[in-house]
């Protein structure tokens, strides 16, 4: 009797086990990445591959946000009520899920005329129907949610507009296809900058940078 209650409770155990090793959280964290400032060297192509080379004197961009799935709903409304479901209580968009959405560069980049020294910033837009604006901060974000914590933000929660350094509009387009998971990308990219674009469903939002050399850099 007790070999066949150890054995059961074996199996409820490797059961609890398979099945919190592949549940999946609803909105998984990503990251996007792209380089400036570098260069690229060819080197001699092989059989069998697309080419050797070497990249070198490269400066990181690195944006990290939560991706949420659209999973069926009329993720935007209209009206009075455009963008209110994004905010689930919060008094601006995290452009993500669960954790705040963050900025890393390592090089000084210029967005809007405003230019960020190297370091990390979070990341929020302001929504407004045919209307987006991406709003820049340096409000410190939470690695995860803490309620006594009343002034880093976690998501949008506790955002004060009393530490953005700077407010751009951006380019809104429509795609052709809905993209089911969000997705913060790099676009046509160069050694000097690019465009930062955020896509969701079928809503393409994006300004563009560009990107200077850090005084550290320089000879």
């Amino acid at each position: 009797m007790r070999s066949t209650v150890t054995a059961g409770f074996v199996a409820l155990a490797a059961v609890v086990f398979v099945s919190a090793q592949t549940q999946k959280p609803m909105s998984p964290t990503g990251t996007s990445a792209a380089q400036v400032q570098g260069t690229w060297t060819q080197g001699q192509r092989q059989a069998f591959t697309l080419g050797r080379g070497s990249y070198s004197g490269g400066k990181w961009i690195e944006l990290s946000y939560g991706r949420p799935l659209k999973r069926g709903r009329d993720l935007w409304g209209s009206g009075a009520n455009y963008g209110k479901d994004t905010l689930v209580g919060a008094p601006i968009w995290r452009a993500g899920a669960n954790a705040t959405t963050q900025l890393t560069n390592e090089v000084p980049i210029t967005i809007g005329g405003k230019t960020l020294a190297p370091g990390t910033y979070t990341l929020f837009i302001d929504l407004k129907e045919n209307d987006w604006t991406l709003v820049v901060s340096t409000l410190k974000a939470q690695a995860t949610y803490d309620p006594n914590n009343k002034t880093d933000v976690f998501g949008a929660y506790n955002y004060v507009p009393d530490k953005d350094v700077l407010r751009t509009k951006m380019k809104l387009e429509t795609l052709p296809h809905s993209f089911e998971e969000l997705s913060w990308q790099f676009l046509d990219m160069t050694q000097n900058g690019g465009t930062i674009a955020v896509i969701w469903d079928k809503q393409m939002a994006s300004v563009p940078f560009t990107s200077a050399p850090s005084a550290a850099s320089n000879p």
